[in-house]
């Protein structure tokens, strides 16, 4: 199979090696997660059910971001494909949308908990706490609608009774953000069997907020 454009081989790529670095680090099992990017005024995601080792670039499906017909021969694009949309439309800085069902991760959600400002990383989401998105049924426009609301101040929010989902810049940094947002929900499941997690005040995570205006990963297309 051809796809329907020539010009974004290397980046197809990278989203099939985000995929296969997602599940190494454990973040992911299977082919539960799905990965998106933006392409010029298109989205790269990653086709349904399609086991990341097996995938090829020609096999990430390419859709318009205006929601008009994506072109025809093409594999079945995730499930998630509405949500992921929605928040590149949303959000025109995001380039990336990074989609798992992390354990502990998963497990908050199930108890619809979200993270609190337990550690100063928390601040790396973009405020003092990471959301829990509203349940809805994967793939539909309740769900879509209520990420982007959990996303409204955020970069990345957890999804109730579902998983999480992490935006970026850029792939790398969507990514990191998943890889963090795990780590810290271990973290947090962890302190809650030693007893009560102490909860930094508004002002000490306004002071990380502002040193994190020029902290960690560079952000790269």
């Amino acid at each position: 199979m051809k796809p329907p454009y020539q010009d974004n081989t290397g980046l197809r790529q990278a989203v099939i090696d985000a995929c296969l670095e997602m599940n190494s680090a454990g973040i992911n099992q299977g082919t539960s997660g799905n990965i998106s990017v933006r392409a010029g005024g298109h989205m790269l995601i990653t086709p349904s059910g399609v086991p990341y080792e097996k995938m090829t670039p020609e096999m990430l499906v390419q859709m318009p971001l205006d929601g008009s017909s994506p072109p025809e021969g093409q594999l079945k694009p995730s499930t998630e494909w509405p949500f992921h949309l929605a928040i590149l439309q949303a959000k025109p800085s995001v380039n990336a949308v990074v989609h798992a069902h992390p354990v502990y991760c998963s497990a908050l959600a199930m108890n619809r908990q979200e993270i609190p400002a337990c550690h100063y990383m928390v601040a790396a989401f973009g405020g003092n706490d990471v959301p829990v998105a509203d349940y809805a049924l994967f793939g539909s426009q309740q769900l879509s609608d209520s990420i982007i609301l959990a996303l409204q101040e955020r970069s990345a929010c957890l999804m109730a009774n579902h998983g999480a989902v992490s935006t970026g810049e850029s792939l790398p940094r969507a990514l990191w953000r998943m890889v963090e947002l795990e780590t810290l929900a271990k973290g947090y499941a962890a302190s809650l069997t030693l007893g009560q997690p102490h909860i930094l005040s508004e002002e000490e995570m306004a002071e990380v907020i502002a040193a994190f205006a020029d902290y960690g990963l560079k952000d790269s297309r």
